[in-house]
C-alpha cells in the first residue's frame, strides 16, 4: 500500500500579506481579551482562571489576556507525525507534504448499485473505509457518514472499529464529543498501539471538534480535547463560521470571529498540556443568500481555503482544511469547479490535510463515484504541484540533436525514460469523438463501475479476532447503563 501525498510543492499562492495577517491575528487578542469566547466546561474555565483569565460562571463565557494566548500558542509543536497502524503510511505534519482524506459526518449514501439514497449505517461506514483504503490518494481517514443504527452515545466508537477493521491508514475522527467517549478511543487506541506509551510516540489517532459559532465552543468538545491532548493525539479544532449569518458578511471579518475560536480552543489545550500536539482546523463559507444555507463551494470558501493556511503557518501548527465537499447534489460540473477550485487554493498555501473526498450537498450525502473523481483530481494537484523542474536532464539538449528538425522523439530513449512522469489520467474523458458518441458513457459512469468493483472485491481484515473482541469490550462497557 501507498499514498499518493504531495510532497514540497512548488506552487505558491499569497492571499493574505504580512500586514493582513497582523491585523487578523491582533482583532482575534482583542476579541478574545474584550469580547470573550463562551467555554461551558468547569475543567476549561478552571484552567483559564488558573492562567490568568477570567470567567463569567453565570455565562460561560472567558476572556484570556492576549499575551497569555500568545504565550501558550507558543508552546505548540510545529510539526509532528500521524501514524498509520502500517509506519509506510505515515503523515508528515510539517509544512512540506500536503495529504488528502475523506469527510465527516454526512447522514446519507448514495447505493452505486441503484443510484438511491438511504440513511448511512455501520455497515456503510465500514464500505467507505474499504473503499477509501484502496485509493492511494486517500492519506486518511476521517469518519466519512454516521453509523445512525448504532446508540449515539457510543456510535463514533463504532465507526472507529469499523474503519480500523479494514485500514491501517491513519484516522481522524470528528465525531468523539464526550469525555467519556473520548477516554475509550484513547484507550481503544492504545490497545491497537502497544500501549499508552506507544500511542503517545505514534499517535494513530487525531481528534477534530467543531467550534460553535460566533465566538463559542461545546463544553463536551473541550473535554473530550483535553482528554486526547493529555493522552498525545493530536487535537484540532474547526470554525464553521459562514458569512452573513455566523460572522460578519466581510470575509476579514468572518477569519477573524472564526481565528478566535480556533485560537482560544488551542491555546486552551496548551495551557492544560504544554507541548501537546494540536492543529487549526477550518472550513468556512458564505451563507446562501437566496435561502440562508451552507454553500459548502463558492469563491469566498476558496479564498477562505487559502487564508486559514496563512494563519496556521502564522501561528505555527498544521491545518487540516475543508476543502472538497462540494455543495453539489451529483458529481457532475459543479462538483468538479468547486472540489478543483477549493482544493487547489488550498494546495497553493501548503495546508498540511485536506478533507472532503467523496462527500455532496455540503458534506451531508457520501457518493462512491465522487470519491473516486476526486481522487482523480488529487492526481491532477499532485502532478502540477511538482512545478517545472530544468537541469542538462529535463532541458533534453542530447535527444533535440539526436532527433533534429522534422523527427519524431517516439521511439528515443529519452522518452522512454520519462515518459511515465507525464500524467495519466482514469476518468478524464479522451477517447476519439466517434467513439464517444457510439457508446455516450464517460468519468461518472466510469467511477461507478469502478467503485462496484472495488466494493466486490477489496475486503480487507486488518484486525485480529483478539483485537476485534477487546475493542468490542470497550465499546459494550461504555453502553452498559
Amino acid at each position: 500500500m501507498s499514498i499518493q501525498s504531495i510532497s514540497h510543492p512548488k506552487l505558491r499562492l499569497e492571499v493574505l500579506s504580512a500586514e493582513d495577517v497582523r491585523r487578523i491575528h491582533t482583532a482575534t487578542l482583542d476579541l478574545i481579551e474584550t469580547v470573550g469566547v463562551k467555554m461551558p466546561s468547569p475543567r476549561a474555565q478552571e484552567i483559564v482562571a488558573s492562567h490568568g483569565g477570567k470567567v463569567d460562571a453565570a455565562t460561560g463565557i472567558v476572556r484570556i489576556p492576549g499575551a497569555v494566548v500568545e504565550q501558550a500558542l507558543a508552546k505548540a509543536p510545529p510539526a509532528y507525525t500521524l501514524a498509520g497502524r502500517d509506519p509506510a503510511l505515515d503523515l508528515p505534519m510539517d509544512g512540506q507534504h500536503c495529504h488528502l482524506g475523506t469527510d465527516g459526518c454526512g447522514v446519507e449514501v448514495i447505493d452505486p448499485a441503484t443510484g438511491s439514497r438511504h440513511r448511512s449505517t455501520l455497515a456503510d461506514v465500514r464500505d467507505a473505509a474499504r473503499v477509501a483504503d484502496s485509493l492511494e490518494a486517500i492519506a486518511f481517514h476521517w469518519t466519512p457518514i454516521s453509523a445512525q443504527d448504532r446508540p449515539p452515545e457510543s456510535r463514533s466508537l463504532h465507526e472507529l472499529l469499523a474503519i480500523w477493521s479494514v485500514s491501517d491508514k491513519h484516522v481522524q475522527t470528528e465525531s468523539i464529543v464526550t469525555e467519556r467517549e473520548a477516554r475509550v478511543a484513547v484507550e481503544m487506541a492504545a490497545a491497537l498501539a502497544g500501549g499508552r506509551e506507544a500511542l503517545r510516540r505514534r499517535p494513530i489517532l487525531s481528534i477534530m471538534q467543531c467550534t460553535l459559532p460566533p465566538l463559542a465552543q461545546d463544553g463536551g468538545s473541550l473535554e473530550a480535547g483535553l482528554v486526547a491532548a493529555e493522552a498525545g493525539l493530536p487535537v484540532g479544532y474547526m470554525t464553521m463560521t459562514s458569512c452573513a449569518s455566523t460572522g460578519p458578511a466581510t470575509l476579514a471579518g468572518t477569519l477573524t470571529v472564526g481565528n478566535a475560536e480556533v485560537v482560544s480552543a488551542l491555546a486552551l489545550m496548551q495551557m492544560a498540556f504544554p507541548g501537546a500536539p494540536v492543529f487549526y482546523a477550518a472550513a468556512q463559507t458564505a451563507m446562501d443568500l437566496r435561502s440562508g444555507a451552507y454553500t459548502g463551494g463558492g469563491p469566498e470558501d476558496f479564498l477562505f481555503g487559502a487564508a486559514t493556511n496563512v494563519l496556521a503557518d502564522f501561528y505555527n501548527v498544521p491545518l487540516s482544511m475543508g476543502a472538497f465537499a462540494t455543495g453539489a447534489k451529483e458529481p457532475g460540473w459543479q462538483s468538479a469547479v468547486e472540489n478543483s477550485l477549493s482544493s487547489f487554493m488550498a494546495i497553493s498555501t501548503w495546508s498540511d490535510m485536506l478533507l472532503g473526498a467523496g462527500l455532496l450537498h455540503g458534506s451531508r450525502i457520501l457518493s462512491y463515484e465522487m470519491m473516486l473523481l476526486d481522487a482523480e483530481i488529487w492526481s491532477i494537484l499532485c502532478a502540477m504541484s511538482r512545478g517545472i523542474t530544468v537541469d542538462d536532464e529535463t532541458l533534453a539538449l542530447e535527444a533535440i540533436r539526436e532527433v533534429g528538425p522534422g523527427g519524431n522523439f517516439l521511439a528515443h530513449r529519452h522518452t522512454k525514460k520519462h515518459m511515465r512522469e507525464l500524467w495519466r489520467p482514469t476518468f478524464f474523458d479522451r477517447r476519439p469523438f466517434s467513439e464517444w458518441e457510439t457508446k455516450r458513457d464517460g468519468a461518472v459512469s466510469w467511477a461507478n463501475a469502478k467503485a462496484r468493483e472495488i466494493l466486490a472485491t477489496h475486503n480487507p481484515e486488518r484486525l485480529a479476532p483478539a483485537e476485534r473482541e477487546e475493542l468490542g469490550r470497550m465499546i459494550a462497557a461504555l453502553e452498559k447503563p
